[in-house]
């Protein structure tokens, strides 16, 4: 009996043994290291916002006038072309009667003091631009009939169809800036309103007088900002700072509450433009950091890695 009674221990102590050393030689579990999301921060800045509105406006001149032969008979000369800029007391055209090309130099040469030559001069009553010439040199012409087109070139207007909407805004804001195509900018500023509205479209139109210091093609279309609304010294971040839901109800930031650590915060915002977004509430402090770039799809209190 003593010896069956050894021999169990024997086996126990074998058996405690053997599971002792199988735990020995399983591997210790490795920790779990959270991923960590590289970003780029910015702090709040207060600064001005305005909310504009991009409209088109079409050039034009409003002056244009007519050089008109005086007399009957055939073009002598013409000193102008499409193009080209004339001023004022400058002459454009000479005119032969029929008469005098009839006769030549027949009276002259029976009276030398007679000094009769014939020809009828023209010449512009205001400088500006040629935009089309109807006779040349030989042509035969009658009393009044329209040798060329001038445009007084200053009288250059822009003309605006303004949603009727906005009328109230732009005489609030009379100055507006005018961007041409090649990028030029000109001021310019509301001088009247047609008295009209466009029966469709609900817009009247706008005359903007602009000074340029060159001569600008008439039918070109500039972009116009008119300003709807405008604050100062608000809240404002980059517009890749504010985050939203699918239904745009509700906006939020990923504020950094340490080095690695960024929570997400519900904000209300104001008015935008095309590059920032005014933020209403909460109040944010100049030492804030928070995320610009890396932000989308962050989970609330997620780990991240500022990079510069």
């Amino acid at each position: 009996m003593k010896k069956i009674l050894i021999n169990v221990l024997l086996i126990a102590l074998t058996g405690s043994f053997l599971v002792s050393c199988q735990h020995s030689t399983q591997p210790a579990e490795e920790e779990t290291v959270s991923p960590e999301t590289p970003v780029q921060v910015v702090t709040i800045a207060n600064a001005g916002l305005s909310e504009d509105v991009i409209l088109n406006a079409t050039s034009t001149y409003l002056e244009k006038s007519f050089v008109k032969a005086n007399t009957n008979g055939y073009l002598q000369s013409s000193a102008i072309q499409p193009g080209t800029v004339v001023s004022s007391n400058q002459v454009l055209f000479k005119i032969m009667t029929k008469e005098a090309r009839a006769i030549g130099n027949s009276i002259n040469q029976l009276d030398p003091g007679f000094k009769f030559s014939g020809i009828s001069t023209i010449r512009a009553e205001k400088s500006g631009y040629v935009i089309q010439v109807n006779h040349q040199k030989g042509d035969y012409v009658q009393d009044g009939e329209a040798l060329a087109t001038l445009i007084n070139q200053s009288s250059l207007v822009f003309l605006l169809d303004l949603p009727y909407e906005m009328r109230g805004v732009l005489l609030q804001h009379k100055t507006l800036e005018l961007t041409l195509p090649d990028g030029e900018k000109l001021k310019g500023e509301v001088t009247s309103a047609l008295p009209a509205v466009d029966s469709l479209a609900q817009t009247q139109r706008m005359i903007i007088k602009v000074n340029a210091t060159h001569p600008i093609p008439e039918n070109l279309i500039a972009k116009v900002k008119v300003v709807k609304s405008a604050v100062s010294n608000v809240q404002v971040l980059p517009k890749s700072a504010v985050l939203t839901n699918e239904t745009e109800d509700e906006f939020w930031v990923m504020k950094m509450i340490n080095d690695s650590t960024a929570v997400k915060t519900v904000v209300k915002k104001g008015m935008e433009d095309g590059k920032s977004i005014q933020i209403v509430s909460p109040v944010f402090s100049a030492k804030d950091r928070l995320i610009t770039i890396g932000n989308y799809g962050l989970a609330d209190t997620a780990k991240v890695k500022i990079t510069k």
